[in-house]
């Protein structure tokens, strides 16, 4: 047994600097909870002189990735981001025998993989609890407590920011830019949203869920995505008066020997708990043939949350090097091909601006009827008396994907339509 675990952290940001921090002032808890003294041994950085809030000690900080990776170190905890050069770094630390630890939602939705069949081979382990859901325990669940399922569906709200723009839109009635625009005052989003608000940050992390959901591999580039950039203000409107709220959604559903994944705003029945979780808050639902429906929320981001869900594998990884245990590797044992979006059956929410004048639903009903999609309802919303033209909202009943797509087609070529404004598709 070691009485001792090394351990190298890379990178000192917000979550980087909780775990440094908790580390240090936890070390006598996490000592007795894993039988060895935790040592942070080096830490990378890019700017070595920087003043920082968490104290660290003298001689530790290095801006050279071989200087920290060199040596006898246990665990490398890698919270840089981004693709490069986290992914070499992790897979060099991998390739010498050692524990990562990761919250690289990037890292993992694209070679997830190909680093965890190294982990196998060299005896170690990859952990990454913290690149889904901060700090909502979902990988480890995944992995072993849900197991024994059979997961036919994954559900999930994964990205705070757009979740935090979304609540404002629907509760104070904001339009897009002012919402977004508060939410970086608030330090909810980036000064360059475009990860969040185009849905690559939701799609990343579905791609983590859904592989491990299924026992299969689903990359970022198999998940349909769909931003929340084109909402207006009258979606929420309409969505409420019709029972509906509007969340990004991510959907992984498994069917026979297929997956489909996609992430798009999407309308979600209001008595729906998914429909509830509101503000910086993320949840996931996983449906499994032994347990049903559970559903996990809580924080899905920030130092404190993110720290909790590292510090977790950190101890999980501590613990093998103590035990000198070989870890049980996660097994990829489908090979499930990827449905299009095309071939999704759902109902769908489509507005329309029209001329105001008699015959429009003539036209407007027969172009949804040559691809055999049915209409639910159709409301007429707001009259422009100036211009002429009034607001149509249309819900379907279930249709499938591409029927839908060639009658919006239609929709804009015939001369009753001005303006084909959202499409949304209805989840629940």
């Amino acid at each position: 047994m070691s009485a001792q675990v090394n351990v190298v952290l890379l990178g000192l940001g917000v979550v980087g600097g909780g775990v440094a921090g908790a580390l240090n002032e936890r070390a006598e808890t996490y000592s007795s909870r894993v039988g060895a003294t935790l040592n942070l041994c080096r830490v990378l950085v890019r700017d070595a002189e920087k003043e920082r809030s968490v104290k660290i000690g003298p001689g530790l900080l290095t801006v050279r990735p071989e200087d920290a990776l060199s040596g006898d170190v246990d665990i490398v905890v890698e919270l840089m981001g981004g693709e490069h050069p986290a992914y070499e770094l992790i897979k060099d630390s991998l390739s010498r025998g050692r524990y990562v630890v990761t919250a690289n939602k990037e890292v993992m939705a694209k070679h997830g993989p190909e680093l965890l069949a190294l982990a196998a081979e060299k005896g170690v382990d990859i952990l990454y609890e913290a690149s889904v859901g901060g700090g909502i325990p979902i990988i480890s669940p995944l992995k072993r407590d849900l197991s024994a399922n059979e997961i036919s569906s994954v559900r999930a709200i994964i990205n705070g920011t757009t979740n935090y723009i979304l609540t404002r839109m629907s509760r104070d009635g904001l339009d897009f830019a002012t919402a977004l625009a508060q939410a970086q005052e608030l330090g909810y989003a980036e000064a360059d949203p475009t990860n969040d608000i185009d849905g690559h940050d939701a799609a990343y992390k579905l791609a983590i869920l859904a592989s491990l959901a299924f026992h299969t591999r689903v990359g970022p580039d198999d998940v349909y995505r769909e931003g929340i950039g084109g909402l207006a203000p009258r979606d929420f409107l309409y969505a409420r008066e019709l029972g509906y709220a509007i969340k990004l959604l991510a959907v992984a559903r498994r069917e026979d020997s297929t997956v489909q994944a996609r992430v798009h705003p999407t309308l979600l029945p209001e008595d729906e708990l998914l429909a509830k979780v509101d503000g910086a808050l993320n949840a996931v639902q996983i449906e499994g043939d032994l347990t049903g429906r559970i559903l996990l929320q809580g924080a899905g981001a920030g130092s404190l949350p993110t720290t909790s869900a590292v510090m977790a594998d950190v101890l999980d990884a501590a613990r093998a090097v103590v035990q000198d245990g070989r870890p049980f590797p996660w097994r990829h044992t489908a090979e499930l091909s990827i449905r299009p979006l095309a071939e999704l059956v759902t109902r769908y929410y489509i507005r329309l601006g029209v001329a105001d004048r008699p015959g429009v639903l003539a036209g407007i009903a027969r172009a949804f009827g040559d691809h055999g999609v049915s209409i639910a309802s159709v409301i007429q919303k707001e009259t422009d008396e100036a211009a002429q033209t009034a607001e149509l909202v249309i819900m379907t009943h279930p249709a499938r994907e591409d029927a839908v797509q060639a009658t919006l087609l239609e929709l804009r070529d015939l001369p009753e339509v001005v303006s084909v404004g959202n499409l949304l598709r209805v989840d629940g």
